[in-house]
C-alpha cells in the first residue's frame, strides 16, 4: 500500500506492507519495521524493532479534520491514497469553480465568521455549527469570496445542508 501523509503541513511518502504480525515499509525511502496492535477503537500500540513503544490515537473532528495523538502531542494529519478518486480530483484542480460548505451533521449555526461578499482564504473558518454541545468551525475549501450564505446565526441545519457557497 502506498500513501502520502501530511502531518503538520509536511508530506511523507509511505510504502507499507504486512509481514506476518508486523508491518514493514519505507517512509520517504527510509526502511522501518514495527509491530502494531489495536488496543481499542482508533488506538494503536506500536512497538519498534529497537524496543521503543508508542500509543497512537486517531481523532476525527465533526468537520472532517483528522488528528493523531502520540503521547501528549497532537498532530493535524491528512492521508492521501494516490489511487483514490478524491485524491485524483484534488490533484486535477477539482477546487475550481464554486464550492459548497455543507453541514457535517444536524446542529445549530452559532456564529458567522465571514459575512456574505467578503473574501476568505483556503482553510480559514467561515461559520461555526454547534452539534452535540460541541462547536465546529467549518472552513473554506478554497480561497475566494463568500458568494452566498444560505443560513443565519441561530438557524437549525440538517446533515448535508448547504450552508455557504465560496466562489
Amino acid at each position: 500500500m502506498v500513501y502520502d501523509i501530511i502531518i503538520s503541513e509536511k508530506t511523507y511518502h509511505i510504502e507499507i506492507a504486512r509481514k506476518g504480525t508486523r508491518w514493514a515499509g519505507k517512509v520517504d525511502g527510509k526502511p522501518f519495521d514495527v509491530d502494531a496492535v489495536p488496543t481499542a477503537r482508533d488506538i494503536l500500540s506500536i512497538l519498534e524493532s529497537d524496543g521503543s513503544a508508542y500509543e497512537v490515537k486517531r481523532e476525527r473532528a465533526l468537520n472532517g479534520e483528522l488528528h493523531m495523538l502520540v503521547g501528549s502531542s497532537r498532530y493535524p494529519c491528512e492521508v492521501q491514497d494516490p489511487r483514490s478518486l478524491r485524491t485524483r480530483r484534488a490533484a486535477g484542480g477539482a477546487t475550481e469553480g464554486p464550492q459548497k460548505i455543507v453541514a457535517p451533521m444536524p446542529g445549530k449555526v452559532v456564529r458567522i465568521i465571514v459575512p456574505q461578499g467578503e473574501s476568505v482564504e483556503a482553510g480559514k473558518g467561515v461559520l461555526v455549527v454547534e452539534a452535540m454541545k460541541m462547536q465546529n468551525e467549518l472552513k473554506s475549501p478554497k480561497a475566494g469570496k463568500v458568494q452566498k450564505l444560505l443560513v443565519a446565526e441561530g438557524a437549525t441545519v440538517n446533515a448535508g445542508d448547504t450552508l455557504a457557497i465560496i466562489e
